[in-house]
């Protein structure tokens, strides 16, 4: 069995549910906002493109963008890559 590299499978997993949602890291900066937690656009670049962010901002993330379910092993067998289409406005974001 293949040992996991464990920021690999952290990054990919955020940015898996990002996809999903079509929200954007300038997206995630606003949401993160609305919790009181100050972020730049570039640092959250370089901390899920590191992919050796906290768990405190990791569950940060998901409680903003409203991810209720996780599975974390559906990694090791479906990798979901970033849409080559521009991203679509998140509805929550819209209202403001």
């Amino acid at each position: 069995m293949q040992e996991l590299d464990w920021n690999e499978q952290a990054k990919r997993l955020l940015k898996a549910e990002l996809v999903r949602r079509g929200i954007t890291n300038e997206d995630l900066v606003r949401l993160l906002e609305n919790i009181g937690i100050e972020e730049t656009k570039a640092s959250i670049d370089s901390k899920i493109s590191r992919g050796s962010f906290s768990a405190a901002f990791f569950l940060q993330c998901l409680n903003v963008i409203g991810c209720k379910n996780l599975d974390p092993m559906i990694l090791q067998y479906e990798l979901v890559s970033e849409p080559t289409s521009k991203y679509l406005i998140n509805k929550t974001l819209e209202k403001k």
